[in-house]
Formats: C-alpha cells, sequence, structure tokens
C-alpha cells in the first residue's frame, strides 16, 4: 500500500510503549494510555508520515516500476493528482495537531514534513545523506515523547539512537537491494557509487561505532544494567554482519532489511523490561 499500514502502525506502537513503559515512573500506566495529548501526538505523526510514503511513492514511480513493480501504486491504481492532494491534506492536518499540543511540536512536525518532501525530491539520491535523514526522522519520532512530557528521559535518547543506527543500516541494506532502478534512473546512492562490496564495510563500521558509542552513553548516563543490555546487541549484529557477508542477491537483501525490522520491532518490546 502506498501508505505502508504497518510501518505507521509501528510509528504509533512505539510512541505508546515509549511513553507507557519509559515514563511510568511519571504516571500511571493507564493514564498514559487514555492520555489524550499522546493519542494526539501519534496520529499526528502516522498522518504526517503517511504523507512522505505518498510523496515518495509519487517521485520513484518510475524506480519502483523496476525495483517492486507489484507494489506500483501512484499513477496505477491512485492517480497522481490524488495522490498530492492526499499527501497536502495529511500534512496539514498532522503539522495543526502538532501545534494544538505545543508550539514546540507543531514546529518538529513541520520541519519533518519538508524533510520529507525534501527527501523523496532530492535527498535520497545524495549517498548516504537520504539514508542518514530517514534515521534521524525515526530516531526523532521516539525522541519527540521527551518534548511532549517537557522531561529529558536518558532511556528514551538510548532508543532513539537505536531506531537511528537500525535505520540507517537498513535504509543502505534497502539501497543494496534497489541497485538495478537506481542506477537506471542516475539515483547516486552509496551502493552505486561505491559498490556493494564497499557499502558492506560501510555497514560494518556503522555497526561496531553504534554498539561501543551507545554503550559507552548508557554506562556514563543511565548505568551498569542498560550498558550491559546494549551490549546484547553483539548477537543480532554479528548475525546480520555474517548473512550480510553472504549477500548478493535482490532477495538476500530484502530478507536482511525485514530482519533489521524484526530487531527494531524487538527492541521497542524490550521497553517493558524498564
Amino acid at each position: 500500500m502506498v501508505t505502508r499500514f504497518w510501518n505507521l502502525l509501528i510509528i504509533a506502537f512505539a510512541q505508546y510503549f515509549t511513553a507507557i513503559f519509559l515514563f511510568q515512573n511519571t504516571q500511571p500506566i493507564y493514564q498514559t494510555f487514555t492520555d489524550v495529548r499522546l493519542f494526539v501526538l501519534s496520529l499526528s505523526s502516522v498522518l504526517i508520515a503517511a504523507a512522505g510514503y505518498i510523496i515518495n511513492d509519487y517521485y520513484d514511480v518510475k524506480i519502483d516500476l523496476i525495483n517492486k513493480p507489484h507494489r506500483v501504486v501512484v499513477g496505477k491504481i491512485l492517480k497522481r493528482r490524488v495522490a498530492m492532494v492526499a499527501h497536502t491534506i495529511l500534512n496539514f492536518t498532522g503539522i495543526a495537531l502538532g501545534f494544538l499540543l505545543s508550539i514546540e511540536i507543531g514546529i518538529i512536525n513541520f520541519l519533518t514534513a519538508l524533510i520529507l518532501w525534501l527527501y523523496s525530491n532530492q535527498l535520497k539520491r545524495i549517498p548516504l545523506v537520504g539514508n542518514i535523514t530517514v534515521a534521524m526522522l525515526t530516531a526523532l519520532s521516539i525522541y519527540v515523547i521527551n518534548v511532549l512530557y517537557q522531561e529529558v528521559n536518558y532511556l528514551v535518547i538510548a532508543y532513539a539512537l537505536f531506531a537511528f543506527a537500525f535505520t540507517l543500516i537498513r535504509e543502505v541494506i534497502k539501497d543494496m537491494e534497489d541497485v538495478k532502478g537506481d542506477l537506471t534512473f542516475g539515483c547516486r546512492t552509496f551502493p552505486v557509487v561505491y559498490g556493494l562490496r564497499k557499502t558492506k564495510y560501510l555497514l560494518y563500521v556503522v555497526a561496531v561505532v553504534f554498539l561501543i558509542g551507545l554503550t559507552a552513553l548508557a554506562y556514563l548516563f543511565i548505568g551498569t544494567e542498560m550498558a550491559a543490555f546494549c551490549l546484547l546487541l553483539v548477537i543480532p549484529l554479528s548475525i546480520l554482519a555474517n548473512h550480510l557477508h553472504k549477500a548478493d542477491t535482490t532477495r538476500q537483501f530484502n530478507l536482511l532489511s525485514n530482519y533489521c525490522k524484526i530487531i527494531m520491532l524487538l527492541g521497542i518490546l524490550s521497553m517493558v523490561f524498564y
């Protein structure tokens, strides 16, 4: 689907889990779950993300016809003009809901919508810039809970960094999967410019830096238990590195991309332990 229903569900799921389990000392769980402000925040985030998916599909029709022809919606099922109208309405509604909550969240939503448009139009065609952009926005969807509750919660920051790293890795792997279409239409993604081998080396470095950095920050700002928990990430990262080393087909890269999504989902579920 053009709005990636399950991805949108994960965004809302992650925000609710963050608020319920990482802010449980602030108020009872049932109060957080029924918090109207949290619902409005999640709704606004989902609407803006949906608008981002629509505009991305709008610009990528020709590329997707090569990479994922069975998933093309814009231009085949949904008229291009209708897609643009839907994109505008969703963005406007999401931004307006953000301003209802606070000026800060309204500005965050506005900038998110703008960056998503820039990403689809230009940034995704620049090596690593598009990948980092998506990773930062994913991390922001977690961190914004701190903004909502006006609190600096280091656990939220830790999970935001986790989301950033795995999203970055996943986005680069998706580029490896989509090399054929990107190459055909001149998208200068990292795999297109530097090749699959160097891209794999990049991901190994990202994984190691992320693991060391997150563990160190967790030890300094949260404690030894969180640092030890972070070290457990060496297991899924080692499995990822092993399969990435062997991968050389579109299907294998697709499986690794889905693997990263599963790890991110399990990471969200781990919030129940805090």
